[in-house]
């Protein structure tokens, strides 16, 4: 399975890179792939697997997991920016891209092919509880700080967040979604979910920017070595503290270790926060996590074990 999800993985990286040079698809084919798993595949995967979830204390550890490492963040970022001299939007970019990791679009079909089915529950608890939330708020209030824009009320984050449709469909998934739904409609959502992962790649690979903003290589580093080494390291001890084990263990190191979030670089560079930058965290980070995510899942199997 593993070895098939990133099979295809490379080869819609390929595709996608290959539409975009050939400019065979208009110039806006990714922000359209990206609403489409937004709206509809994403959705499909929470109502299909939520239902399944079995209530235990230490789903609370996988929510705070996500939290406790954007505190690890603030302090780790903090101490490398006054080291390096980062400036105030390399700053601020490179938080954004180091709290929030891609733990939905990327998240969801690599736990999968990684972990396997049954531990997309926990993903799903990770990116729903944690880093969405933290877009909607946390990287809401550090773009119009640093962007130098207003700051958003509590009812504008609220209503952004009551606005995106995978809460509502983890509410209806919490509430009336049974556990066996029937087999008609079982079979959709497992179709939709399944295109999640070839539409995201293919997205990634038409917008996928690889420029080295050589003027940035320190903050670039930095992220990409918090963001896919340091965050997974600290999560496996911080899992063993609410005392995770199998699956569950596997799943919120391998969530913690997914690349930057797309939607949180989209946010900075929409206000002009280090756009290089910014696309430059995305674009390798995807690329080098097709090593490291592999790595952390085997070594997750056997602390799990």
């Amino acid at each position: 399975m593993a070895f098939d999800a990133f099979a295809l993985i490379l080869a819609m990286l390929a595709v996608g890179m290959g539409f975009a040079r050939a400019r065979l698809l208009p110039a806006n084919t990714s922000e359209v792939l990206n609403l489409v798993v937004l709206y509809v595949c994403l959705p499909a995967a929470v109502l299909l697997y939520v239902p399944r979830l079995h209530v235990d204390a230490s789903l609370l550890g996988i929510i705070a997991t996500p939290w406790l490492l954007m505190l690890a963040t603030l302090a780790l970022v903090g101490l490398a920016s006054r080291w390096l001299k980062f400036r105030r939007d390399e700053y601020a970019v490179v938080v954004l891209c180091v709290a929030l990791c891609n733990s939905s679009f990327i998240g969801y079909p690599m736990t999968r092919a990684l972990v396997g089915e049954h531990a997309l529950p926990y993903a799903v608890v990770y990116d729903q509880f944690g880093t969405f939330i933290m877009l909607s708020t946390f990287g809401v209030y550090m773009v119009a700080r640093y962007s130098g824009s207003v700051a958003p009320s509590g009812r504008q984050i609220a209503l952004r967040i009551l606005k995106f449709p995978p809460i509502w469909a983890l509410l209806v998934a919490a509430t009336i979604m049974p556990v066996q739904p029937p087999a008609w409609i079982a079979s959709g959502l497992q179709k939709l979910t399944d295109a999640m992962l070839p539409l995201v790649m293919l997205a990634v690979g038409f917008s996928i920017q690889l420029k080295m903003p050589r003027d940035e290589i320190k903050p670039l580093a930095t992220g990409l070595l918090l963001r896919l080494l340091v965050m997974p390291a600290l999560a496996v001890p911080l899992s063993l503290l609410f005392g995770m084990r199998g699956e569950m263990f596997q799943a919120n190191v391998l969530e913690s270790a997914m690349p930057s979030m797309i939607s949180a670089a989209a946010l900075a560079m929409a206000h002009n926060l280090a756009p290089r930058l910014a696309s430059a965290l995305i674009g390798y980070g995807i690329l080098l996590s097709l090593v490291t995510l592999p790595m952390w899942a085997w070594l997750a199997r056997q602390l799990a074990a």
